[in-house]
Formats: structure tokens, C-alpha cells, sequence
């Protein structure tokens, strides 16, 4: 039995990743922390700790004196600030004999920031929406004349689409990156279409392990937000395309050569439907992994297996294994509920007046 260490405890994106373990046949002891102390209420770990948030300068110093204490064979993080905070502290980690299985250290800091991520895949060909990073008015100004009449705006790092908006007004958009005082941290890209896809991938040293599609059917809350953005999926639903496997993994390789980790490529289609890459979720699973977990394909145990153990799934395809057409409904304070694309047609059909 393996001591798995898992930070971000009680949020929606480390639970799944708990929970998906607690279904697995490892049997691991998990130790869960969080910045947010009544976090751990609300995680199936076997003990928890309070750490600074990752932003903190303090937070380098305290996990490694909590991982001191805890001594656990693995050390998992499931979002962005963490996965970057620990990538930089990363040789003292392993002093401590405790494992990671991270994507290499240039890879993590050109994948959390989304400018830069776009241009290396803009250097390397991949079709992408043209983006320009706002350094000041003047510069939205210009993305308005090259990409109007409507941007979209959001910060060059954090997730659950972290200052998301479409703007088709300047001076509106103006304040509003005055509002997140994002000045440099803002980038104005092309609007694309609402259809948007994920391809969740783990990879050992430079060989693809597993990869999987969902496509986003809607947003959860996507009303109470201006972009219609939250991040929270409310449906989701496997499928497969050979142009999304082949654009998935032409972004990951032009980030890194040798990938190694997880690789969440999200993208959305644009007017002609050819999916864009928008981003590289790295080092972590998407919130709603449990998903896969649940229709038969637990990326958590493999991910865990093949840090631990070296050991590598027994699976008849390496790509898109889980069927087309499962279908993941989510909702706020209720259990999910797996089902098929076939169902839901019938059960909304049934309910058109």
C-alpha cells in the first residue's frame, strides 16, 4: 500500500481524483491538503493538513516540512498554481524521496501560461486564434482593428476560465481588464465557437500511455456569468474524431518533445470546425475526470500505477478506449449521473411542449 499525497483536498477537482483512487484496487493511504481548512471536511482522505495557498512565499517552505512529516511515496496536485509551485521546488521534493510525475519544468511553466503556450504552437504551425498579449489600451485598441469586431479576453494564467469575456466594445473592455488590474497578465484573441473539446492524455518519458475525448455539451451556470464561461461542465460526453487525436497531440509535442505526465488539450472549434488548441491543462486532471472513472477507464489508478510501479494498463486501444455517446450530468449538491447520449435525447424529447 502506497502513501498518496494530494493537495487541493475537498475541491471538486481533487475529490474526483480521490475518488477514482478509492475505486481503484490499489488501496492507497491518502493524505489530502488544502488551503481552505474546512476543505478537508469534505475529502475521503485518511488524514489532512492545512498549507499556505501556492501563491503564498511561505508555501515552498511549509510543504516541504509537512512532506518531511508525512513521508509519502507520491505527491499529486490538481490545479495550476500548485502544479507550478512544486515543479519550481521539485529536486527538494525528490530529496525527500518523494515522487512526481510531472511534465518537465520548462513544459509546466509554458503550459500555465497561456501566451506563451500559444506562441510556440503559432511557431510550430498548429492552428490556433490569433492572439495579442495587452500590455495597455493601446494594445486592445490594435486587437480590436486586427480581430474585431468582437475579442476575447481572459488571463494568461488560472483556470475555470479566469477572467473570460467576449467584448465587442473597447471602452467596456477596457475596464474591464482595469478591473482585474491585467495589464500585461490579458491577452485579446479571435472569438471562436461555443463547441469545445478536451483530449485528457498521460504520457511516460516521450511515449502516449493513454488518451481520451470528451466534448462539452454545456456549461454549468454559464448564465450567471458574462462570458457564459464558468468552467464548470454540466454535461459532458465521450466521442472520438481522428483530426481532434491528431491536432491534440500536435500541441502536445510542440510543447514538449518527450512528453511525460498529464496533457489535457483543450479546444474549441472555429468557424470552419477545425478544433483550435486554447490551452494545455498540465500536470493535472480536468475537474470532471471522475467521469472516465465511472464508464470504465480510471486515468487516476493508471497515472498512479505508472509512478509507483512503473506499470502500464492493460488496454486493447491507447486512444479513445471508452465508447462514443456516454454522457456525465452534473449538477450543484447532487451525485452525477452516468448515461448515454441516446437517453438524454429520449428524456428531453419527452419533455419539448
Amino acid at each position: 500500500m502506497a502513501r498518496v499525497q494530494i493537495g487541493g483536498a475537498g475541491g471538486a477537482p481533487s475529490n474526483n481524483f480521490i475518488r477514482s483512487l478509492r475505486d481503484s484496487r490499489r488501496g492507497d493511504y491518502l493524505i489530502g491538503t488544502s488551503s481552505v481548512p474546512s476543505d478537508l471536511l469534505l475529502a475521503d482522505t485518511d488524514q489532512g493538513h492545512v498549507v499556505p495557498y501556492a501563491t503564498d512565499p511561505e508555501y515552498p517552505r511549509a510543504l516541504l516540512r509537512l512532506l518531511e512529516e508525512t513521508r509519502p511515496d507520491l505527491l499529486h496536485l490538481q490545479n495550476d498554481f500548485e502544479v507550478l509551485a512544486v515543479s519550481r521546488i521539485r529536486d527538494q521534493v525528490e530529496d525527500l524521496g518523494v515522487k512526481l510525475f510531472l511534465p518537465a519544468p520548462e513544459t509546466v511553466e509554458n503550459c500555465v501560461d497561456k501566451y506563451r503556450s500559444y506562441e510556440i504552437w503559432r511557431k510550430a504551425g498548429v492552428r490556433v486564434p490569433e492572439t495579442i498579449l495587452l500590455h495597455s489600451p493601446e494594445d486592445l485598441a490594435l486587437a480590436f482593428e486586427k480581430l474585431g469586431p468582437k475579442v476575447w479576453l481572459r488571463a494568461t494564467e488560472g483556470g475555470g476560465g479566469s477572467g473570460a469575456l467576449p467584448a465587442d466594445d473597447f471602452d467596456f473592455a477596457r475596464l474591464w481588464v482595469d478591473r482585474f488590474e491585467g495589464w500585461g497578465e490579458f491577452t485579446a484573441a479571435e472569438c471562436l465557437t461555443a463547441g469545445t473539446v478536451t483530449w485528457l492524455s498521460i504520457w511516460h518519458e516521450g511515449r502516449l500511455v493513454v488518451g481520451q475525448t470528451r466534448r462539452r455539451r454545456s456549461w454549468k451556470f454559464g448564465s450567471r456569468t458574462l462570458s457564459g464561461v464558468t468552467g464548470i461542465t454540466g454535461i459532458g460526453e465521450t466521442c472520438s474524431d481522428p483530426l481532434v487525436d491528431r491536432v491534440a497531440q500536435e500541441a502536445i509535442l510542440a510543447v514538449d518533445a518527450e512528453p511525460h505526465g498529464i496533457f489535457g488539450v483543450d479546444m474549441a472549434y472555429d468557424l470552419e470546425g477545425y478544433p483550435n488548441p486554447t490551452e494545455i491543462n498540465i500536470g493535472r486532471f480536468f475537474t470532471t475526470h471522475y467521469f472516465f472513472t465511472r464508464a470504465g477507464l480510471n486515468m487516476p489508478e493508471v497515472y498512479c500505477d505508472l509512478a509507483l510501479e512503473g506499470r502500464l494498463p492493460d488496454l486493447k486501444r491507447k486512444v479513445n478506449p471508452l465508447p462514443d455517446g456516454l454522457v456525465w450530468l452534473r449538477g450543484m449538491d447532487i451525485a452525477p449521473v452516468l448515461t448515454t447520449a441516446e437517453e438524454l435525447e429520449r428524456e428531453l424529447e419527452q419533455r419539448v411542449p
